[in-house]
């Protein structure tokens, strides 16, 4: 139902989707580190420290431990604060409880290796711009995309604390889609260039509304949407949640998942996207050093490449 109203909706061209501009692959160098300690967080753990512990107790010579590739992945974690390690001297920066940090960070992950999928189940074409996969719900429709994506993550996370005023997206013309209003005995009525509430009895607080809700909005809002509710912000500002963006035909999408610093003040960021066809949501890799998944804070100039996207200046933004 949900394609036969995309199909007659006027107002389309503000369903701008993924794609098109694929970053060049750069090559491969090992990430610099910090040996410093002391940092307040409850995450201690880094990448080296882990290694070394590894190292010290197999019995490997000198030389052996000198060429190992520092590891920043534990296979055997299953959410993304135990998965994935922190470069050597750094920690994650802390997060309050209820906040979106401590939501992702505790969100459960697929098995590591495991390939991302589309939303038919099939494997996506490209595996390997992803060293993560989250266990993030997607729907059997080719709809939850890269804007979606990330909608999505709000949308579980406020629903999840009960914040339902907070369940709110753009989705053209001025109208403003309202869960908390949707959970109250409303539907949203799209005709032609026409968005309006409509008294529906169906509609209430259950997660099973919750995804009716989620599905109208993404058929009716995409980068274009996102980008124009945003705002523009510097890097030292950025926190988890904020989205490096490109609203367009073709345009992309992707989030900044986690964030951890040094002692000098320096930070490193994880991203993570949705793409097309819909498929599950996944931690990038950095095209500069594949093996660490880290984006240094010194390394984001512009173009910022991604695995699969490059955003220009100016794309760093806040969208809620």
């Amino acid at each position: 139902m949900v394609k036969r109203i995309i199909a007659l909706c006027v107002f389309t061209i503000m369903l701008f989707g993924c794609g098109g501009q694929t970053a060049p692959k750069a090559s491969s160098h090992a990430a610099s580190s910090v040996s410093t300690t002391g940092l307040d967080n409850a995450d201690t753990t880094s990448a080296s420290s882990k290694n070394t512990a590894d190292n010290s107790s197999s019995g490997k010579n000198n030389s052996e431990i000198t060429d190992k590739i520092p590891s920043f992945i534990n296979p055997s974690g299953k959410t993304l604060i135990k998965r994935i390690l922190t470069p050597d001297g750094y920690k994650r920066i802390k997060a309050k409880k209820g906040s979106l940090t401590s939501f992702l960070r505790n969100y459960n992950l697929k098995p590591d290796g495991s390939p991302v999928l589309l939303y038919n189940g099939n494997e996506k074409g490209n595996q390997s711009a992803h060293i993560a996969v989250f266990k993030l719900p997607i729907e059997n429709e080719d709809l939850q995309q890269c804007a979606d994506s990330i909608m999505r993550v709000y949308g579980e996370y406020y629903y999840k604390n009960k914040v339902y005023n907070k369940i709110t997206f753009p989705l053209g013309n001025g109208f403003v889609a309202d869960f908390d209003k949707w959970r109250r005995g409303y539907a949203i009525n799209i005709n032609g260039n026409s968005i309006s509430w409509v008294a529906s009895s169906k509609n209430n607080s259950s997660y099973e509304s919750f995804k009716r809700f989620m599905r109208i909005v993404f058929a009716y809002s995409g980068t274009l949407n996102m980008d124009n509710a945003s705002k523009k912000i510097k890097l030292s500002e950025a926190k988890v949640g904020d989205i490096f963006i490109r609203g367009g035909s073709p345009g992309h999408v992707v989030m900044i998942a986690d964030i951890c610093k040094n002692l000098e003040g320096k930070k490193a960021y994880l991203l993570a996207q949705g793409y097309m066809p819909a498929q599950e949501f996944q931690v990038l890799k950095n095209p500069l050093h594949e093996e660490n998944p880290w984006y240094y804070e010194d390394e984001i100039k512009y173009p910022l490449r991604t695995p699969e996207y490059s955003f220009e200046k100016g794309s760093l933004r806040r969208y809620k």
